[in-house]
């Protein structure tokens, strides 16, 4: 039993001398506090996040939702299609012509990101 209470006397001694350092540092610090913020703390501004305007990066609402006829063509070259080009673009669908096996063909894109085939 003596033993069990020097232990948690031990514990306690370590816990306060840990407490009383750690509030000494704390207190050194002038921006030490602590609070609850709505919006954000001091010093966060909101409309800092995804600046990258600079890097080549258009802004997201800007940026080109659909599948461009020229990934559409790169797709369909991709799947054996040769001589392709762009036969339509509707705001469904982006339909690419060219030749397979010494036939024309065409292959139909979903006008959506991505570029999933619709008609092979």
């Amino acid at each position: 039993m003596t033993g069990l209470l020097a232990k948690l006397g031990f514990a306690a001694l370590v816990t306060f001398a840990t407490t009383v350092g750690t509030v000494s540092t704390a207190a050194a610090g002038s921006d030490f506090g602590w609070g609850i913020y709505v919006g954000g703390g001091p010093g966060y501004d909101r409309d800092d996040r995804d600046r990258r305007h600079g890097w080549g990066h258009e802004p997201r609402r800007n940026r080109p939702q659909g599948c461009s006829p020229r990934r559409a063509v790169e797709e369909a070259r991709w799947s054996g299609l040769r001589r392709a080009r762009v036969h339509n673009v509707t705001p469904r669908r982006v339909v690419v012509a060219g030749f397979r096996h010494g036939e024309f063909d065409r292959m139909v894109f979903a006008n959506v990101r991505g570029c999933p085939v619709i008609r092979y």
